[in-house]
């Protein structure tokens, strides 16, 4: 017959006992769960608390009353459990990211929270889960805050013009002949000084909704450039010097930013921040084959913005463009020439967004992005 393992019960360490102990949470929106396990990979207990600044406090608590907590794994550090990191970094804990564990460790054991906070801790003792928990409390969480209230406002707007012409190619005739011709900014300010004093019939109902959607485009366009103007001081706060940098504006600096964080010192080597962008070659050899191929991985919008630099490079930049051309040559082809060039640019970011970078890395290895 088929027995349930029953959770055994709480094994509290005595106090001055000092035995290093790890926590592992899965983080949710109202409650989270949490597990204790040694450093020999016993489970103590698991217990879940409330997602407010008094349940951290109890949660930090409880897990101190089975030995010294110096590390803990936590799910989603970005987002639910972006607060509770927070926490316990400031009492003193290193926070490491945890991914979901894996499907075929999930369809062995099954699925609940405790299950999950108990991999999360796992993961952090097997040496799985490495990658510490961005800060998210200096300017770079603010480029994030500003970068995504920008981009609503961007498709919001573009969503108001679509809307504006549509209205427009089948509002009056009169009407339409009147507005013909004008490029975006001058029809979108002839339309929000439209009369639309007499509401009446399907003419009227036309003037008024230009009205209304040209005087929306316009406040969507005012938030626009206030973002833009913070997102750039936030830039030159976190990082000065970052947008002197060839084919590098606000927008791209802020993607690179946002991808690196606010403790940018967790990336180790120029190479570990090449990966989080997507940018490193990645070995695909097999048998006499031997070649490398393009990363999909990594921030994909880290990894679009230096797309963008490096377009940006080969119009103007002479030295990218007597790059390309020299590669060209020995029968690379395009695409691989730009892999190779973003692997450069992220090389040249990193310097910046970590000055202190090791003597090794400031070296700079040309074989790694060959």
């Amino acid at each position: 017959m088929t027995s349930i393992t029953q959770p055994a019960a709480p094994c509290h360490i005595p106090a001055g006992a000092e035995e290093d102990v790890l926590l592992g949470v899965d983080t949710h929106k109202d409650v989270h769960a949490a597990a204790v396990i040694t450093t020999l990979g016993a489970a103590l207990d698991g217990r879940s608390f409330a997602a407010t600044p008094e349940g951290y406090r109890q949660l930090v608590a409880w897990a101190r009353s089975f030995g010294m907590v110096r590390r803990a794994g936590v799910e989603c550090t970005g987002s639910y459990g972006a607060a509770l990191a927070r926490h316990l970094r400031a009492e003193g804990i290193e926070v490491t990211e945890v991914n979901q564990p894996d499907k075929a460790a999930r369809r062995r054991h099954g699925k609940t929270d405790a299950i999950d906070a108990e991999a999360a801790a796992r993961a952090v003792l097997s040496g799985r889960a490495t990658a510490a928990a961005k800060t998210s409390d200096g300017p770079v969480e603010m480029l994030r805050l500003f970068k995504l209230a920008k981009g609503s406002a961007i498709k919001s707007r573009t969503q108001a013009i679509n809307q504006l012409k549509s209205v427009l190619v089948s509002s009056d005739a009169a009407l339409r002949e009147s507005l013909a011709g004008l490029t975006n900014p001058h029809l979108i300010k002839r339309c929000a000084e439209l009369d639309d004093r007499e509401i009446s019939g399907p003419a009227g109902a036309a003037r008024h909704a230009l009205r209304l959607l040209a005087r929306r485009i316009q406040h969507l366009t005012e938030e626009i450039d206030d973002l833009n103007k913070h997102i750039a001081e936030a830039v030159e706060a976190s990082t000065p010097g970052l947008l002197d940098v060839r084919g590098v504006g606000p927008d791209t600096a802020a993607a690179l930013l946002i991808s690196a964080g606010d403790n940018p010192e967790r990336l180790v080597s120029e190479a570990s921040f090449a990966a989080l962008c997507g940018t490193s070659p990645v070995e695909a050899s097999s048998g006499k084959t031997q070649r490398r191929r393009l990363n999909r991985g990594g921030d994909r919008q880290a990894n679009a913005a230096l797309y963008r630099i490096v377009l940006s490079r080969l119009r103007w930049d002479d030295r990218s463009q007597d790059y390309l051309r020299r590669r060209l040559a020995e029968g690379k082809t395009r695409r691989e020439i730009i892999r190779c060039l973003k692997r450069y640019v992220a090389r040249e970011i990193y310097r910046l967004i970590v000055p202190t970078a090791p003597a090794a890395d400031r070296g700079g290895r040309v074989a790694a992005a060959a």
